[in-house]
């Protein structure tokens, strides 16, 4: 019953915070839910909180198998395009250990501009054709970038010279407690109201550091994929209309998370069931 009641607390409060407010309910919430836990811990996601879960994906971390997808990334990140420029010619410190800076607010474009998007900008700038944001190149690349920012923590920016960044930020929030689908769902419903909790067979992840471990190796897809790919799941589990990946919203939801986790380490590329 006293949970119920922060939870109300909670939501209640978070409609009319601003972000600062927002990130400081958040992890309220979760030192309520998880008192032992650190916030660095909330990087390893449900297996941070299922003690058998972790055991096993222990295990598979010693051999993972998202590092062929590392190499593979390694490589088309430094293959040159026909222009002979590199991905590393668009981005900042060439490309290397910055994966926990994004994604990030583009004033000029007037837009959350993430990695993958990035990645994509700069194909486009120089005469090459788009990947696919789900699977594939696109995932493997985000691989190695990723890999190259282990361990730095999450350090996302809400730029207060700007008013159009708080409002992405704020249709990223919106849209994470918005209820949506057949199943009348939001993001909230599970990660944060239900989180630590089964669904069928299953435990129900924390959002709290949600970004931290993307690309991530999934079990059931049997290779490595993207944050947005995994959104598009969640939306489809609850038989919700599916927003194309790298979106406005898609984009702006995964500002508001990034945000939400800030100070959490980056240990993608991971495993998760």
């Amino acid at each position: 019953m006293r949970l119920l009641k922060w939870f109300v607390i909670f939501f209640v409060t978070a409609a009319f915070a601003n972000p600062e407010q927002d990130q400081l309910l958040f992890r309220q919430h979760y030192q309520k839910l998880f008192p032992k836990l650190k916030l660095q811990d909330y990087a390893d996601g449900i297996y941070a909180i299922d003690a058998d879960a972790r055991e096993s994906w222990q295990i598979i971390e010693e051999f993972p198998p998202y590092e062929l997808a590392i190499e593979a990334g390694e490589k088309w990140f430094n293959e040159p395009f026909a222009n002979g420029k590199h991905y590393s010619d668009c981005l900042p410190n060439k490309g290397i250990a910055i994966s926990h800076l994004y994604p990030k607010w583009d004033e000029s474009q007037g837009k959350v501009i993430t990695l993958a998007l990035a990645l994509n900008q700069c194909l486009e700038k120089n005469g090459e054709k788009p990947l696919p944001y789900q699977k594939g190149k696109i995932a493997e690349i985000l691989a190695y970038l990723a890999y190259t920012s282990r361990d730095k923590l999450i350090n996302i920016k809400i730029p207060d010279t700007d008013p159009r960044a708080l409002k992405a930020y704020q249709q990223g929030k919106q849209y994470y407690y918005q209820r949506r689908g057949q199943l009348n769902f939001s993001c909230a419903i599970c990660h944060v109201q239900n989180a630590g909790k089964f669904i069928r067979s299953e435990r129900l992840s924390p959002s709290l550091g949600h970004t931290s471990n993307w690309p991530t190796y999934r079990l059931k897809w049997g290779e490595i994929g993207t944050l947005h790919r995994r959104f598009i799941g969640c939306h489809r589990q609850i038989r919700a209309k599916i927003p194309e990946p790298q979106s406005d919203e898609l984009r702006n939801l995964e500002y508001f998370l990034s945000y939400m986790g800030n100070g959490i380490p980056i240990n993608g590329p991971s495993i998760r069931k």
